[in-house]
């Protein structure tokens, strides 16, 4: 029996046709946002409690913590991965040139890294107290 083909013969010639790499880019846009909830809560009601002293020691203090300097640089993480997915969208829905859109691309990638990584170098640094 033959197999039955429904994609129309002008999609075949231009190689339209799912990309089959969409539901990670989904999944993991949605595990960070669902992620970015219970610590950016965390994080607003931990910087009132700080924030009332308005202190540099209450600060050093509350970043001393080892749960707290972890959970910042979880949020971190997790925050600069989610903005790099959703930024990665826009590009790629509304860029079409393809030398921009490669050029965007790569240029979000390493804006986040970079922003990620001294983000969390200063978390570090305040931590151990350098």
């Amino acid at each position: 029996m033959e197999k039955l083909n429904i994609r129309a013969p002008l999609a075949k010639v231009r190689g339209y046709g799912s990309a089959k790499e969409g539901t990670g880019h989904y999944v993991a846009q949605r595990v960070t946002a669902i992620a970015l909830i219970p610590l950016g809560l965390w994080f607003i009601t931990s910087l009132i409690s700080v924030a009332v002293s308005a202190d540099n020691s209450a600060v050093k203090l509350w970043l001393s913590s080892g749960l707290h300097a972890t959970a910042l640089i979880l949020m971190l993480v997790a925050l600069f991965y989610h903005a790099k997915l959703g930024v990665q969208v826009i590009i790629e829905d509304y860029l079409h040139c393809p030398c921009f859109k490669i050029s965007a691309l790569l240029a979000n990638s390493f804006f986040m890294i970079a922003l990620a990584t001294i983000s969390i170098i200063a978390v570090l640094k305040l931590h151990l107290a350098l």
